[in-house]
C-alpha cells in the first residue's frame, strides 16, 4: 500500500501529561491531537495499548486484544457521575517526569472499583454495556475470566495455577465463572470504559484528520489470555511450558541478542487453522488503528528461536514462518490492510520479498545512518518512496542523546551531510533531513521535538528497569514549537 506524503509524531499515552502521574486517554489526549492539527501533522503513532504486566512493558501484555486501565480517564469518569470531584482531587505526581506505575496502578485500581460500584447499580440501564460485552464476547469472556483467575491465584501465571483450571477443564471454569461472577463483571466494565474512551477519541482525531498508527507486537506474552486459551497456536510441551522462545541474535543493541521470552507460534497449526486467531486479532486492531504497524516484521518470514532455558540469545537457530500464507490470507478475509513492516537488524532477502510482495513500506531509522565505520541504506539520497522514515524509535536513543554519546568521526559524518544546519541543534538538523526525504511518510518522537537528551530515552532494550516511565509536563510542548513543525512541513511538502 502506497501511502501518501505526510508526517507525525511518535508518543505513547502513558508519555502525556496526566494530573495523577501517568497520561491518558482523557483531556490531553485531546489537546495532543489539537497540537498535531495545528502544527500540520497527520498522524500519531503510538506504542501497543494492550495490559501490561512485569516490568510495564507494553510488547508484553496479558492480551492481544484488551486496554490498559492505567489509560482510562478519571476525570472522564467523573464527568459520567461515576465517580465524585473529591476522588480525583488528590494530584499527587501531576507534574513527575516518570510514571510510577507500581503506585498508579494501585490508586487507579481502587478508584476503578470504585467506578464500578457506581455503575453496577444502574447496570441494567446501560444497553451499551450490554451490547459491548456481546459483541466482544469472543474475548472479553476469556480475558476477564483469566484476570479474574489471576487475582484468585495470587497473580501467579497461568501455568502455576491448579492443574484443572490450566488445562481448562470445563465443569472447574464453569464454577469460578461463578464464584467469581462480581470480579469477572469488573474487568468486562473496566474494557468498556477504555474502548468508550478510546472510540471517542479516534473519531475526534479523525474529524481533526489525524490517522493513528497502532503498533503491535509480532509475539504475545505468555503470561497471557492468548497463551492460556489457545496453547496449540504456540511450541509448548504437554505441561504447558514453551519448548522454544523469542528473540534475536546479536546486533547493534546488544552482544549478546536479545531473549525476549515470548513463545514463539506453531505455524504448521496456525496455517491448518486458517490463521483464525491471527484474522480475530488483526480485525480488532483495525477497530483500534487506522495504519498497523508490525514489530519484529521480519520474523514472520523467518524467526529466531530459542532453547527454552538458555541465558542469553546467543545459542538461537533461524526457523521459517508462514508470512506470506498468512498476509494472502489476511487480505482475502479483511481486505487491503494499511501495514508499516518494522525490518530493523538482521534482514535477509527473504524479508525483503515478504515486504515488498505486498508492498508495505519498511522502516529507516536516521540514527542509524551516520556510523562512520560502515555504509549502509539509511542515509536519505538511498531512500525509495515507499519507506517510513524516523529520527529515533522507541528502543533508540534520543537524537540530540544519540548526538551527545556519538564518536568524534560519526559527528563529522553527521555535519558533512547536514551541510550548515548543525547551527539549529542536532534534532531539529536530524527532523529536517527526514522531513526532506523522499520517504511517504516521516515520524519523529516527541522528545526530538523537545530537543531532550538522553534522560528522556523511552527504552533501553535488554533492560529491565527505568523504562517506558518518561512523560512531559503541561507546557513543555509549546506554540513555538507547533510554529516550527508546521513551517518544516509546509517546506517539504508534507
Amino acid at each position: 500500500m502506497n501511502f501518501k506524503r505526510q508526517s507525525g509524531i511518535l508518543l505513547h499515552p502513558t508519555s502525556l501529561p496526566g494530573d495523577h502521574g501517568i497520561g491518558t486517554i482523557g483531556k490531553e489526549a485531546f489537546d495532543f491531537i489539537d497540537f498535531l492539527s495545528v502544527s500540520g501533522q497527520k498522524l500519531w503513532q503510538i506504542l501497543p495499548l494492550g495490559p501490561t504486566g512485569f516490568g510495564e512493558s507494553p510488547y508484553q501484555c496479558f492480551s492481544s486484544i484488551a486496554g490498559n486501565p492505567l489509560l482510562i480517564s478519571l476525570e472522564r469518569l467523573e464527568a459520567e457521575g461515576l465517580l465524585g470531584a473529591s476522588d480525583i482531587a488528590d494530584h499527587t505526581g501531576k507534574y513527575a517526569r516518570h510514571v510510577d506505575f507500581k503506585r498508579i496502578r494501585k490508586e487507579k485500581t481502587l478508584l476503578l472499583n470504585k467506578a464500578f460500584r457506581s455503575f453496577k447499580k444502574y447496570i441494567n440501564d446501560h444497553n451499551d454495556f450490554n451490547t459491548f460485552c456481546s459483541l466482544n464476547s469472543a474475548w472479553l469472556d476469556d480475558f476477564s475470566l483469566y484476570l479474574a483467575l489471576k487475582e484468585e491465584f495470587r497473580y501467579k501465571a497461568w501455568n502455576a495455577w491448579p492443574k484443572a483450571v490450566k488445562f481448562r477443564d470445563s465443569e472447574t471454569l464453569e464454577m469460578y465463572s461463578e464464584k467469581l461472577k462480581d470480579k469477572i463483571l469488573y474487568h468486562k466494565f473496566v474494557q468498556y470504559t477504555f474502548f468508550k474512551q478510546w472510540k471517542e477519541l479516534k473519531n475526534y482525531a479523525r474529524k481533526k484528520n489525524i490517522s493513528i498508527v497502532g503498533d503491535i507486537p509480532l509475539y504475545v506474552a505468555y503470561d497471557s489470555v492468548d497463551a492460556w486459551t489457545k496453547p496449540e497456536n504456540f511450541l509448548f510441551d504437554t505441561e504447558g511450558r514453551p519448548v522454544q522462545v523469542s528473540g534475536v541474535p546479536p546486533d547493534y543493541f546488544s552482544a549478546t541478542g536479545q531473549l525476549w521470552g515470548n513463545p514463539v507460534y506453531n505455524w504448521e497449526y496456525l496455517e491448518k487453522d486458517g490463521f483464525s486467531w491471527w484474522i480475530e486479532r488483526i480485525k480488532a486492531c483495525l477497530e483500534l488503528y487506522d495504519i498497523i504497524r508490525i514489530d519484529h516484521f521480519r520474523g514472520l518470514s523467518a524467526f529466531w528461536s530459542i532453547p527454552y532455558g538458555e541465558k542469553t540469545a546467543v545459542n538461537g537457530t533461524w526457523v521459517n514462518a508462514s508470512g506470506k500464507k498468512l498476509f494472502k490470507t489476511l487480505i482475502h478475509e479483511l481486505g487491503e490492510i494499511p501495514i508499516i513492516a518494522e525490518d530493523l537488524g538482521v534482514i535477509t532477502p527473504d524479508v525483503e520479498a515478504l515486504r515488498d510482495g505486498f508492498g508495505f513500506p519498511g522502516m529507516k531509522i536516521l540514527q542509524f545512518a551516520f556510523d562512520a565505520k560502515e555504509d549502509n541504506n539509511y542515509l536519505p539520497h538511498t531512500y525509495t518512496e515507499n519507506c517510513v522514515v524516523y529520527t529515533g524509535t522507541h528502543d533508540n536513543n534520543t537524537s540530540l542523546g544519540w548526538y551527545e554519546n556519538a564518536s568524534s568521526a560519526d559527528k563529522k559524518k553527521f555535519k558533512e551531510y547536514i551541510d550548515g544546519y548543525i547551527d539549529e541543534g542536532p534534532a531539529r538538523a536530524m527532523i529536517r533531513l527526514a522531513w526532506a526525504s523522499v520517504a511517504n511518510i516521516a515520524i519523529v518522537p516527541l522528545q526530538d521535538v523537545l530537543e531532550l537528551g538522553a534522560q528522556a530515552r523511552m527504552n533501553m532494550p535488554g533492560t529491565l528497569s527505568k523504562n517506558w516511565i518518561w512523560k512531559y509536563r503541561p507546557g513543555d510542548l509549546t506554540a513555538k514549537h507547533a510554529v516550527w513543525l508546521k513551517n518544516l512541513t509546509e517546506t517539504y511538502g508534507r
